[in-house]
């Protein structure tokens, strides 16, 4: 029987079309929660629900641009509309940057690291505390990064951008701790996805940060970062709060 107290919780993962993500909904989804499955790419988002409906379980899909306010407010909508409310958020999803130092980084790329990285996370755990705040509790999960506790594993825009989810997780804990709601964080080392980096290896980033990456260690497999995001929403880590947890096979710690 499962101790986690998850089962029929209303659950929120974004970026769940693939990857972490995708790990993460389908574990949610096998302790008994509800999930809304939330992603850019319809195709995936789609597939991990019928995934889930297959296996006995409970999902709904909806995709879109998180950065954007109108699929934000569509999220939050279906979840309470659907589930009856919001128990659990997983703000996972995520793009990388071109690893390229500050001196390198364009308007673009800074922008749209930032948007999709910090700024729709933002958007969407502003949109899910009110229901949190109705119904007295509440947990919160964000994915930050290695690079949300070092300036050696990722380029500028990136690096800024989860020391901004790991500041947001900690704000969060401290401001609604007494309020029923908790919030922390994964930062996942190297981890297979399908993400990928297109960096340029001639651009100073990418030369320094190169001698920095031999430290990561083997890479972590999409499941292992989906049961620490499940332990930290769940009712075992009731009195964790404000906590950034490296899944990183002691890269953090070299």
């Amino acid at each position: 029987m499962s101790t986690t107290g998850l089962a029929g919780r209303s659950v929120i993962v974004t970026g769940a079309g693939s990857g972490i993500g995708r790990a993460t909904a389908l574990a949610f989804a096998a302790e008994g929660a509800r999930v809304l499955v939330a992603d850019l790419n319809a195709e995936g988002a789609e597939k991990v629900v019928e995934e889930i409906a297959a296996a006995g379980g409970t999902a709904v899909a909806v995709t879109g641009d998180l950065s954007e306010q109108a699929v934000v407010d569509r999220v939050t909508a279906t979840a309470v509309e659907q589930f009856g409310g919001v128990d659990v958020l997983v703000n996972n999803a995520g793009i990388m940057d071109r690893m390229s130092a500050a001196g390198e980084v364009g308007d673009a790329e800074w922008e749209r690291v930032i948007r999709v990285n910090l700024t729709a996370p933002f958007l969407l755990t502003r949109a899910v505390l009110p229901h949190m705040l109705e119904a007295g509790k509440g947990a919160i999960v964000n994915t930050a990064s290695e690079a949300s506790l070092r300036g050696s594993a990722a380029g500028a825009a990136y690096t800024a951008s989860k020391h901004g989810i790991a500041g947001l997780t900690k704000s969060l804990a401290v401001t609604y701790r007494n309020k029923g709601i908790r919030a922390n964080a994964i930062a996942p080392g190297g981890t297979k996805t399908a993400i990928a980096v297109d960096a340029d290896r001639d651009a100073l980033g990418p030369q320094v940060l190169a001698s920095y990456m031999g430290n990561v260690g083997s890479a972590a497999e999409a499941e292992e970062q989906a049961a620490a995001i499940l332990f930290l929403a769940s009712d075992a880590a009731s009195n964790i709060n404000g906590a950034i947890l490296p899944v990183d096979n002691g890269w953090s710690a070299v």
